[in-house]
């Protein structure tokens, strides 16, 4: 297999290769281009999200700055918002299902180097996957291991460093992050109920 076909299955792979390192600048340009937008140029900002990722959604935005290393990993569906400053290392695959928020600084981080001193010098690296369900908030300064999933309908709070599997339908919290209770019908009937409460008043002006 080639280094790049290495990365993209977790193995072992040497990240200076000439394959990788073209991969790795056509990134970094799309990049470089999309953070040097205005507020006035969202047409465009689609269009280089629409080149740099491996396959994005229609109703897709994210704030500049946005950093990755290649973007060709990533794979975002529709209606997903990105707040400032997050960061997407796809050496592995990133996989974010639909209706996903990301609050600032949400960092995605496949990417792992051998404990081994001698072998990690050497320049040996390894990527894990991450996915990301459907329905998912992530709050701001979050941080996403390597090899997580992340089910649907889950609420990851702010500051939590995600380094195991959170299920579906659940509120996680913390340093690592834990399950800090489920999502229920409760949840449910107080934001409708806040909902209608907008509606009606909105209305009534």
């Amino acid at each position: 297999m080639t280094n790049k076909e290495r990365m993209l299955n977790s193995q072992l792979y040497v990240a200076n290769d000439p394959e990788l390192r073209k991969d790795f600048k056509h990134g970094r340009v799309l990049t470089r281009l999309f953070n040097n937008t205005t507020e006035e140029q969202m047409t465009y900002q689609k269009e280089l999200l629409k080149k740099l990722f491996g396959k994005v959604g229609e109703h897709v935005h994210i704030e500049p700055p946005f950093h990755t290393d290649y973007g060709l990993n990533t794979t975002i569906g529709e209606n997903f918002y990105a707040n400032y400053d997050c960061i997407f290392i796809d050496v592995g695959k990133i996989t974010i299902g639909n209706n996903v928020m990301f609050g600032p600084r949400v960092g995605l981080y496949t990417a792992g180097h051998p404990i081994d001193a001698t072998v990690r010098v050497e320049g040996y690296e390894y990527g894990y996957p991450i996915t990301i369900g459907n329905n998912v908030w992530i709050g701001g300064n979050v941080v996403v291991n390597p090899g997580v999933t992340i089910g649907n309908n889950v609420v990851v709070g702010s500051g939590s460093i995600v380094t195991h599997d959170i299920p579906d339908n659940v509120i996680a919290v913390g340093n690592p992050c834990h399950i800090l209770r489920e999502i229920n019908n409760d949840d449910k009937k107080k934001w409708e109920t806040q909902k209608q409460a907008y509606i009606t008043e909105m209305n009534a002006e």
